[in-house]
């Protein structure tokens, strides 16, 4: 190893801190959106609450998008890989706000945790992310802690549990497919073109719901507090896709899967806040399990950072 490989090492490997960091302040803020979606589903249905995210997100991008001047930096290729991520969006998060109208928000996080097994698997399938045991470990441990919190049972909420898992393979291929295209694509752009399509794809599911009486695609006017929580899951949604995106254009996404175990934490804080669930004992130790996951990655990759950024004593040199 010369003395020139070595800040290229280290450079690497503060790329991949700067990611972690970044990816834990958004599964941190993500249960925001659930939280603000439930609150809304009880008189909104869940595709108008999906539209109205879109909505708010390419309205709170487009001045960033102007100033940057990346509006217009789009070819036919990246129109077709947006148009697919904004379809898996709605996909992930209809599924999942359909779920919170009768569960709730921790439970179905939990059950939604068989995402980040899927996407490292993905990971390594089609990406050639070199994967070791500590990070597979790292991913089974953490899910066997969410299933401490959810204690799922397919008699107490029927086929519905189905949902979140459905929910969880849209968003393991959106980010696989965030991966591909993140290395050569301004963040901002990118959740702006996604937003757009997503919004495309929303509209024409309640047009073609509207007067059908269903709770999923039948569109109403909201009322009162229906606008604030629209309002929230908008904002919510925008701030932790963005840093979403920088995360992974920085890491791995095999290394950043289990952080996204985080995510149960904030939930069951917010959701014991908003809607007094709290948990019980063996939820609490499920808790512990996600978060102690989540801190052995931070602290395996700062140790391979430091190892890096020390130049080994060597006779040849």
């Amino acid at each position: 190893m010369t003395d020139l490989t070595l800040p290229r090492i280290a450079t690497a490997h503060n790329r991949v801190s700067y990611g972690l960091t970044l990816m834990v302040i958004a599964v941190l803020i993500s249960p925001l959106i659930d939280i603000f979606a439930k609150l809304a589903i009880a008189t909104v249905p869940s595709a108008e609450i999906t539209a109205v995210r879109f909505l708010l997100q390419v309205v709170f991008i487009l001045p960033v998008v102007l100033v940057r001047r990346t509006l217009l930096d789009l070819t036919w290729k990246k129109s077709a890989l947006h148009a697919l991520r904004g379809g898996l969006l709605v996909l992930t998060m209809l599924s999942f706000i359909t779920t919170l109208k009768v569960m709730e928000v921790a439970d179905a996080i939990a059950i939604f945790f068989v995402e980040p097994i899927i996407l490292t698997i993905l990971g390594s399938i089609f990406l050639k992310e070199t994967i070791g045991w500590r990070r597979y470990t790292a991913c089974a441990v953490g899910f066997f802690g969410a299933l401490l919190v959810i204690q799922p049972s397919m008699k107490e909420v029927g086929l519905i549990a189905l949902l979140p898992i459905v929910s969880a393979f849209g968003l393991a291929v959106f980010l696989l497919v965030t991966r591909m295209v993140a290395q050569n694509e301004d963040p901002w752009s990118m959740q702006f073109h996604a937003g757009i399509w997503g919004g495309l794809f929303c509209l024409a599911l309640l047009s073609l719901g509207e007067g059908s009486g269903s709770s999923v695609f039948d569109p109403v006017w909201p009322e009162g507090n229906a606008w604030l929580y629209l309002l929230g899951v908008g904002v919510a949604a925008t701030i932790s896709g963005v840093l979403g995106v920088y995360a992974y254009r920085a890491a791995p996404a095999s290394v950043l899967a289990p952080l996204q175990y985080l995510e149960i934490v904030s939930a069951t804080i917010f959701g014991w806040l908003v809607f007094g669930d709290l948990p019980d004992a063996l939820k609490w130790l499920g808790i512990a399990i996600i978060i102690g996951s989540g801190l052995y990655i931070i602290w395996r990759e700062r140790r391979v950072e430091k190892t890096a950024s020390i130049a080994p004593v060597s006779p040849a040199i």
